[in-house]
């Protein structure tokens, strides 16, 4: 049976939809593809584990269209195709796009706007219906992704190793994850993923927001993401503004606040693009 497959691919988790003829949306998840931290082999293997197993027997998706991070350019795209072709051998079209251009397909659909992505990592475009017309304004996980999980996992560890948590916040952060400066270390320079390590530490911050210093903490991060991404745009105020990502979702009241305090527009607020994506392409 010919089919459809979607894929919105962060650094944490991929979400897949399968569309078929008639029938109900299948909906898979593997681990992340980064082909910035991923090589073809790592790529496929994961495909392979995880993907393929979930498909239904005897379908073959005759188009691809895969979203995601880190696809943001000709070598690193093609990467992930070679992936996917190795993988479903039958497949004959494959699209290979950024996680921007996915977001802002699944939240802002076919109208203008501007689409913030706040998740593990951040970025932002201004989308004109159907194409990203900005540069990516993004320098990934050490650089930059001011007001991601990650930038505020890091911000929230780093104020932990230099001991400037308040101290019932910090008796609460050591209590719950035991942590000392040669495992940070460790996790920051030698192990896979450092981005997703630092933005495992997110809940932490969602379960203390009542807090002064989390929300000091997150409101700056969130306001340097406005100042270094979504300012550059031309015209900024002059359209609405989608965020899409777990961060966004679930820190949602804030930054609603946050954007009326600065008289810009509040648009969609969309935990992941699946779903937009798989009604934008059908």
């Amino acid at each position: 049976m010919t089919s459809t497959l979607i894929a919105d691919s962060g650094s944490t988790k991929t979400e897949w939809r399968l569309i078929q003829a008639n029938q109900p949306a299948i909906s898979i998840r593997t681990d992340g593809l980064n082909p910035y931290f991923q090589d073809e082999d790592q790529l496929g293997q994961t495909l392979h584990d995880q993907l393929l197993p979930q498909l239904p027997t005897l379908t073959t998706p005759l188009s691809v269209y895969f979203y995601g991070t880190g696809c943001t350019g000709q070598s690193s795209n093609e990467r992930i195709t070679r992936a996917i072709r190795k993988t479903l051998p039958t497949t004959t079209t494959i699209h290979v796009a950024s996680d921007m251009l996915g977001a802002a397909r699944g939240a802002a659909g076919h109208e203008a706007g501007i689409v913030c992505i706040l998740g593990t990592g951040s970025n932002a475009c201004f989308f004109d219906g159907e194409q990203i017309t900005t540069p990516s304004y993004s320098l990934g996980f050490w650089l930059g992704d001011e007001g991601s999980g990650g930038n505020l996992g890091k911000r929230l560890v780093t104020n932990f190793l230099h001991g400037k948590l308040p101290t019932n916040l910090h008796s609460a952060f050591a209590d719950q994850y035991g942590l000392d400066r040669l495992t940070v270390l460790d996790h920051a320079y030698n192990q896979p993923y450092p981005n997703r390590y630092f933005a495992s530490f997110t809940p932490f911050l969602s379960e203390n927001r009542e807090n002064g210093f989390v929300r000091n903490l997150v409101l700056s991060a969130f306001s340097e993401f406005l100042q270094l991404y979504v300012y550059r745009i031309p015209d900024y105020t002059q359209h609405p503004i989608h965020f899409v990502g777990s961060v966004a979702y679930y820190f949602n009241d804030w930054l609603r606040e946050l954007l009326a305090d600065h008289h810009l527009q509040t648009g969609h607020f969309v935990r992941v693009p699946i779903d937009g994506l798989v009604a934008y392409h059908t």
